[in-house]
């Protein structure tokens, strides 16, 4: 096991936003967004100065934690790794999600964490968790503070002392099962540090969520993530095979192994509980060796119909395999254009001919080019004869539900983007423009009435507000039975009095039509307080008892992240 870093070494955001600091969306060199952007929410790029926001500009409450407490935890994990400077505590005290986003941009610190804490194993993080009890504080988790929930923002009524515990110094791979395919890791490990150290050794997890630079291990197991190769890898309840985690009894351990749980599952229980039940330490995931061959295809379809149809057949097929398949629906395929470079170099223009040729002779063939058109994006893995002859097999579903193959090139360029999108969430923040995402899970027999009804609401309420929106939707993991539909909406905020209340009319007209109409409140971005408000409709009041009494049986005086989930 390698030196373990310090607290300060610990990868974090910057304080108002997504990632590194030096890191932010450009659009200069794409020609087409500035006129989508001027269409579509009505803001002008050229003409607004972009405002960022300073740290120094607002007032930062000081910590409530008590100086004997303070020394009782630096007795713990040492002077060095417990922070409590003004902008770890902000960094902190809040998630991603949008409404996280503006509160902290705008200085709103209603309630902040008073001390962050950097446990090094097991042993420290049950120690802290018994000065928890013991002094009645409170305990929040933190993976990367990437989660859209609301799940580590703590309580703006907590008047208790409140702690975050970052599990970034716990990042190793402990030891992994040739055999059985099993790695046993440390919960605190981020994405690209997980796959780095199984990588070298030639083995992959293969889960890819779109936070994969900032988010980590456990906060992958405490929150139910899904990454975008889920078709074959699986969602993070099919990946996790094992965990250890610290609660206020003891340690609660699932067996990695096959048919795991007697009675009812204690591993399901503490996947999704998101700190609710304790500390997530330690977590077995299956794992599997690096494809020798990988090739994303591109595919273009006249239309969303069409398109659901050849990704219908895909899933069903017996003789394919993809890693993942995804299906942008005509306004994110006109976005997805947007978001294209300028080209500079000789093979960027020539390119760029092919694809005005294709459009035209697609155009001549019926299709709308600029608002139905829908791409598709394929991944396979495998040997090159597996990955050419399931290729094959797409190619023929896809002809046959009226899509064309695109090829590599287009393929190759959304797998090396895929992680940028959520810098472009603070870029139009800059600008005041929201933008946000809603996913649901949806049977296939009802996919598309969930997509159109969607788009009908959102409108609908942007109409009340008087604003104007921009909604698009993409389809990805893929099941037997159906597949998450992704929305990704943004509208110009009038002012920052209103700019909440703008912005949960949109969501809630959304998050409201999947209840409606028997989807998922969340496929896969957790409950936390965002989602809260839907719960008892997507598991039933009987089911949300089940929950309540499990939280209030483990945790009776309230001190895991309380509120999280579901009202007390």
């Amino acid at each position: 096991m390698s030196d373990r870093l310090s607290a300060r070494e610990v990868k974090r955001h910057k304080w108002w936003g997504w990632g590194l600091d030096d890191v932010t969306f450009r659009y200069d060199n794409k020609p087409a967004f500035a006129p989508l952007a001027r269409n579509k929410v009505g803001v002008d790029l050229d003409a607004k100065q972009p405002v960022e926001p300073e740290l120094s500009d607002h007032e930062v409450p000081a910590s409530r934690l008590p100086e004997a407490t303070r020394a009782a935890l630096v007795d713990v994990v040492g002077e060095e790794n417990l922070l409590d400077d003004d902008e770890y505590r902000v960094v902190h005290s809040f998630g991603r999600s949008l409404p996280d986003l503006f509160r902290v941009r705008n200085g709103l610190f209603e309630r902040l964490v008073d001390a962050v804490v950097y446990p090094a194993s097991e042993d420290e993080v049950a120690r802290i968790l018994r000065l928890v009890l013991d002094e009645d504080l409170v305990l929040i988790p933190y993976g990367g503070g990437s989660c859209i929930s609301g799940s580590v923002t703590p309580d703006v009524d907590e008047q208790r002392p409140i702690l975050t515990m970052n599990l970034g110094r716990m990042r190793e791979v402990i030891e992994i099962d040739d055999t059985a395919g099993l790695a046993r890791v440390e919960a605190g490990v981020y994405g690209p540090d997980l796959e780095e150290q199984l990588n070298a050794l030639g083995w992959t997890v293969g889960h890819f969520p779109d936070s994969f630079t900032y988010s980590t291990l456990g906060g992958w197991a405490a929150t139910r993530s899904s990454g975008m190769q889920s078709d074959k890898y699986g969602d993070i309840e099919d990946i996790v095979r094992g965990l250890r985690l610290v609660h206020p009894d003891g340690v609660a351990v699932t067996k990695p192994i096959p048919g795991r749980d007697s009675g009812p599952s204690v591993h399901e229980m503490i996947l999704g509980s998101e700190g609710r039940l304790g500390v997530i330490t330690e977590v077995t995931v299956q794992v599997h060796r690096i494809a020798p061959v990988r090739q994303v295809i591109a595919y273009m379809y006249p239309d969303w119909e069409h398109g659901i149809r050849g990704m219908h057949a895909i899933a069903r097929s017996t003789d394919v395999t993809p890693t993942f398949t995804r299906l942008s629906d005509g306004p994110e395929t006109e976005f997805s254009l947007a978001m294209v470079k300028e080209p500079s170099s000789t093979k960027g223009k020539v390119a760029a001919k092919v694809q005005d040729g294709l459009f035209a002779y697609l155009r001549s063939k019926g299709w709308d080019t600029t608002n139905e058109m829908s791409i598709s994006y394929v991944c396979f893995e495998g040997t090159k004869e597996a990955v050419e002859h399931q290729k094959a097999i797409v190619k023929k579903i896809v002809k046959r539900a009226g899509g064309i193959t695109l090829g590599a090139g287009p393929g190759a360029i959304y797998d090396q983007k895929k992680f940028d999108t959520p810098y472009l969430r603070d870029f139009l923040m800059n600008y005041q423009v929201f933008g946000d995402v809603c996913d649901t899970g949806a049977t296939w027999s009802n996919i598309n009435e969930v997509h159109s009804k969607v788009y009908d609401a959102f409108y609908a309420a942007q109409r009340e507000q008087d604003l104007p929106g921009f909604m698009f939707c993409h389809m990805s993991h893929s099941y037997h039975a159906g597949a998450c539909l992704y929305f990704t909406f943004a509208f110009p905020y009038s002012s920052d009095e209103q700019a909440l209340e703008q912005y949960y009319r949109a969501k809630n007209a959304v998050q409201q039509t999947f209840v409606d109409l028997g989807s998922t409140v969340s496929h896969h971005h957790a409950v936390g307080t965002e989602h809260q408000p839907w719960i008892t409709e997507d598991i039933g009041e009987v089911g949300a008892r089940m929950v309540t009494g499990l939280f209030a049986d483990n945790d009776p005086g309230r001190n895991l992240n309380p509120g999280k989930i579901i009202a007390p």
